[in-house]
């Protein structure tokens, strides 16, 4: 005890370092950090090259390192839909400054119309993330122009563009990105949260009633997050294909990708309405239903099971062995249903029957995949 006393403080203070090695794992990936590593060299390219550009754009080399940062996207398309956006907003903005030079002069109330004109024009989305640079630029035109307003409008359209051409160049030059492993990474993390939320439901059932545990009944809200996580990391795999070189050689099947998430999105629909109606039996919320006891093992058993067709699903053979065990236990729980119901109302049969339904839809989802994954390793080996 005296030995833990001396060593807690020293624990405490490792605190903090083991959370920031934590957020580091997680945070901190290979494609991040080559894409910090490309953005310092674009920067670097772009900054050594502004004092060479022609006439008064050497006046201001500071916006070429600001273009290559805008244009150093995570994919090569989102580079270039970036770039044509900044450049456009640019563009957009400096008109609107330059007619309150050609018609008028910059006052306060002509320089607040542009700027609301060019945050009205933002408003509309047409330039994207982009879109504040049309009413800051406004400002910067009018207020740090100046006299030269003409001068720095050429001077920060080339420097920008110049940025953002070297920044294109270097996302498309060196290794641009595929994220397809994210996607796998993505899928199999999305498979191990759903697989152990419907465990710890199966051991919830198996203990005493009512559950001591909890965690499960809260746990469900974080599955809608963890779906859209993966949804964003499909979505960027397929925007990392398209006009990226690398795509041609490591080819992948966005599609089978998109038909995965939504089968597992059809997944956690049906785990989540397994987990409202259990916490319905046990607490009365959201809808107050009744679970019979003599039912609880055979429910836990077709969950447990379940579960370990989604624990099993990188290997075939497990997972084919896995699916077969949970057909069967659903099978085992929907005859021990039907066995019941003449001996019940349908009020305390209706909770079994909803998650049994839950289950066989699961089970189908899940199939369907199978299914589908079988077809292609037998074109495969034809």
């Amino acid at each position: 005890r005296i030995a833990d006393d001396r060593m807690r403080p020293m624990k405490d203070r490792l605190e903090p370092v083991t959370a920031t090695a934590r957020w580091l794992r997680s945070g901190v990936t290979r494609t991040r950090i080559m894409q910090a590593a490309k953005t310092g060299l674009a920067v670097a390219i772009a900054w050594m090259l502004a004092p060479y550009l022609p006439g008064v754009a050497d006046n201001y080399p500071y916006y070429a390192p600001l273009g290559a940062i805008v244009a150093m996207y995570p994919t090569l398309m989102g580079s270039m839909k970036n770039a044509a956006q900044t450049l456009g907003s640019l563009a957009v903005a400096i008109a609107l400054a330059g007619a309150v030079i050609i018609f008028s002069s910059p006052s306060v109330l002509t320089m607040s119309l542009a700027v609301g004109l060019g945050a009205l024009i933002a408003a509309t989305g047409w330039f994207g993330a982009n879109r504040e640079y049309i009413p800051v630029t406004v400002l910067f035109v009018l207020i740090i122009g100046g006299p030269d307003a003409d001068d720095y409008s050429l001077g920060y359209l080339e420097q920008a563009t110049l940025g953002i051409v070297v920044g294109l160049l270097v996302n498309l030059l060196i290794f641009p990105a595929l994220t397809h492993n994210a996607v796998d990474q993505q899928l199999s993390n999305f498979r191990r949260v759903l697989a152990d939320h419907l465990a710890d439901i199966a051991e919830a059932l198996a203990e005493s009633w009512p559950p001591e545990r909890d965690g499960w009944a809260s746990a469900k809200d974080s599955l809608v997050a963890v779906s859209r996580q993966v949804r964003e990391a499909v979505l960027l795999a397929d925007e990392s294909r398209k006009a990226t070189p690398r795509a041609r050689r490591y080819r992948r099947d966005v599609k089978a990708d998109y038909d995965e998430l939504a089968a597992l999105e059809n997944v956690t629909f049906h785990v989540r309405d397994i987990t409202d109606v259990l916490t319905g039996a046990v607490w009365g919320t959201p809808i107050k239903v009744q679970l019979r006891p003599e039912l609880r093992p055979a429910l836990s058993e077709a969950l447990a099971a379940t579960a370990a067709v989604l624990r099993d699903w990188n290997s075939e053979d497990a997972r084919s062995a896995s699916h077969s065990a949970a057909t069967d236990a659903l099978a085992a729980l929907t005859a021990e249903i039907d066995d019941r119901k003449d001996t019940a109302s349908a009020t305390t049969m209706g909770a079994s029957a909803a998650i049994s339904m839950d289950l066989a839809r699961i089970l189908a989802a899940l199939n369907e995949r199978i299914e589908h994954a079988q077809a292609l390793n037998a074109e495969a080996a034809e």
